[in-house]
């Protein structure tokens, strides 16, 4: 088994990219309703703040700033994935996804980036905004739905 080195920096910001198994599914924006819901119970129970959030068809990018003395963002996306999972019906699944008690459903692991600076922080969060543009969804970041944009971002950048 993989032994990933991940940083234990409380308070971080971190940037993330968290993947469906199946890159070609559109269950991420067609089940909406139960990822902002698997979120925000989470949220609830392990406190983060959400600077920025795009959630695409198959994968979805996201800023996090972890509270003062909590490094834990692994737990907080076994939750977030766990619960979204089981919201929706089942579906066939491979022996290795069982022995796991997965669902199959996401990607194993996710990308994690520690912004070190307020400059790295709006790249960051810019990229948030610019990817369903990106992936030619829409012409312009403010017509995609699924995005925090919409929260706190500016309507009259590129």
């Amino acid at each position: 088994m993989s032994n990933y080195l991940r940083p234990h920096v409380a308070g971080a910001c971190v940037f993330f990219t968290v993947g469906l198994a199946n890159r070609r599914s559109d269950v991420l924006t067609r089940e909406i309703a139960a990822l902002r819901a698997a979120v925000r119970r989470t949220k609830a129970e392990r406190p983060f703040v959400i600077e920025a959030w795009v959630v695409l068809p198959d994968h979805m990018h996201c800023v996090w700033t972890l509270p003062e003395g909590d490094h834990d963002f692994s737990t907080r996306w076994s939750v977030i994935k766990a619960r979204f999972s089981r919201a929706l019906p089942h579906t066939p699944r491979r022996a290795s996804h069982e022995a796991r008690r997965e669902h199959g459903l996401w990607q194993r692991r996710f990308w994690e980036h520690h912004i070190r600076s307020e400059a790295g922080k709006r790249a960051a969060i810019r990229y948030c905004w610019i990817n369903p543009v990106k992936h030619g969804l829409v012409e312009r970041s403010e017509d995609w739905a699924y995005s925090s944009i919409h929260r706190d971002g500016p309507v009259d950048w590129p």
